[in-house]
């Protein structure tokens, strides 16, 4: 399992100062990733539009490039504004196949100052029902301390 406290600790030293999100972005992306294996693909996607996600940085498999809000696990983290703990993709309405690898996924959505939408984290994992609230709350939390500001 993950341990979130040296996690959110090396993500506060690393991102200490920056403000640009894509850079930040693709930080979390990566140190996120390496911090567990039940982590197949880790990534962002960002508002780039009207009810509409784009990729951002990532690692892992190629990603989809374009979700909108209406489609799959990421886009009603977005629509919803709330925490998608998904243990079974195959048995969530409207899933999106990015990568056939996938068994179980956490999106959470990702907000800066006033309560912006900025995108979603987006993790995907090999393992069905790899997933717990607590890996929502603890990754909320370092979301916040990293975008909260922006």
């Amino acid at each position: 399992m993950t341990d979130y406290a040296a996690l959110a600790a090396r993500i506060r030293a690393l991102t200490e100062g920056e403000t640009d999100e894509v850079a930040l972005m693709a930080t979390l992306a990566c140190e996120i990733h390496h911090a567990d294996a039940r982590f197949d693909w880790t990534g962002f996607y960002r508002v780039t539009g009207p009810e509409m996600l784009k990729i951002g940085p990532y690692q892992g498999g190629h990603g989809c490039l374009v979700i909108p809000f209406s489609r799959g696990v990421c886009g009603a983290a977005a629509r919803t504004r709330q925490a998608q703990i998904v243990a079974d993709v195959d048995a969530f309405p409207g899933h999106i196949a990015c990568a056939s690898s996938t068994r179980s996924e956490l999106v959470l959505p990702v907000t800066g100052a006033g309560g912006r939408l900025i995108g979603v984290l987006d993790i995907d994992s090999d393992r069905p029902d790899a997933f717990t609230q607590q890996d929502a709350t603890q990754l909320t939390r370092i979301l916040d301390d990293v975008f909260g500001t922006l």
